[in-house]
């Protein structure tokens, strides 16, 4: 069976796991993001990872060559990054900066390899397989360490200038609000993402109490309101470890903003959901982005 090398890289974990043309995900691993300064240090982990999946057990299911054939992989991690020259800077993972990822992994495996936003490739995956799945015009966002998002209007993913576009948790929710990583003040995830969070609270996101749980889905709402009044589109899917995890109260608290701030006629509709591939989401979207470097169109309309 054909599959592709899939690899999703964030604040809080390195995983590689292989997908099919299907968008099955047959075998995965993961790991801690390591608390790192040296670059090389955190990608020996990733090729720890990548190594794992490729000649040895996950999570319970064999990956030998003899069962799959990889074909291609696929890499999505935090941003920002140069989709030209497959470098990231991540703002969670301050060991990497102008870090040659995409060309460093092709090197390790071999396989023609593609690159992108770690929640682009969630709106690859949620369009393919997932709760949008179907749909030419929404929003996927990822409330996690960080919170990310990706665009895709009229079946198509949109990557902007640089391959940035979706860079939602920099959209500002409360101005002269908490210092952002990225320098500005009050934006997203600065606000409402896991990191904030648990320096806000002095907790784990997962322990965080009950109003904290709901002023973080008032602010995700309240961004996204912004957002379907720009973009005309009324779906907007929702995965991360934060989100999902807070579940119905987090999903009550962002739509009940959603409805207060977006009045205009054409975003009266817009509602938020729980993104359809749960914690698969990541890997699965990274696999999209494999698939889709390889001509395979994903979203049936091209990305």
């Amino acid at each position: 069976m054909d599959v592709c090398l899939a690899v999703d890289i964030g604040g809080s974990k390195i995983a590689a796991g292989l997908v099919t043309r299907d968008g099955d995900l047959v075998v995965h691993q993961r790991r801690e993001t390591p608390a790192t300064s040296d670059a090389e240090a955190l990608f020996g982990v990733l090729e720890t990872v990548v190594d794992g999946v490729m000649g040895s057990e996950g999570d319970g299911e064999r990956a030998t060559a003899s069962a799959h054939t990889v074909v291609a992989c696929g890499i999505g991690c935090g941003g920002p990054m140069d989709l030209t020259t497959g470098t990231v800077s991540p703002l969670n993972i301050p060991a990497w900066r102008d870090f040659a990822l995409r060309g460093r992994v092709a090197a390790h495996t071999g396989l023609p390899t593609g690159l992108d936003n770690d929640a682009k490739a969630l709106a690859l995956a949620e369009g393919w397989v997932g709760a949008a799945r179907g749909r030419r015009d929404f929003l996927a966002m990822v409330v996690s360490t960080g919170v990310g998002g990706g665009i895709v209007m009229g079946g198509r993913l949109m990557h902007g200038a640089s391959g940035n576009a979706g860079h939602v948790g920099h959209v500002i929710v409360e101005p002269d609000g908490r210092q952002c990583p990225c320098g500005a003040r009050g934006c997203l995830e600065a606000e409402a993402s896991g990191t904030a969070i648990a320096a806000i609270t002095g907790r784990a996101p997962a322990d965080a109490p009950p109003e904290m749980v709901t002023r973080c889905g008032q602010m995700v709402g309240r961004g996204v309101a912004s957002l379907v009044s720009a973009l005309d589109i009324d779906l907007v899917v929702v995965a991360g470890s934060v989100a999902l995890g807070y579940g119905a109260p987090f999903f009550a608290a962002a739509n009940e903003e959603l409805r207060a701030r977006a009045r205009l006629s054409f975003a009266r509709s817009a509602v938020i959901l729980p993104a359809g591939l749960a914690d698969q989401g990541p890997l699965v979207g990274a696999g999209a982005v494999g698939w889709d470097a390889c001509g395979a169109d994903v979203l049936g309309a091209g990305s």
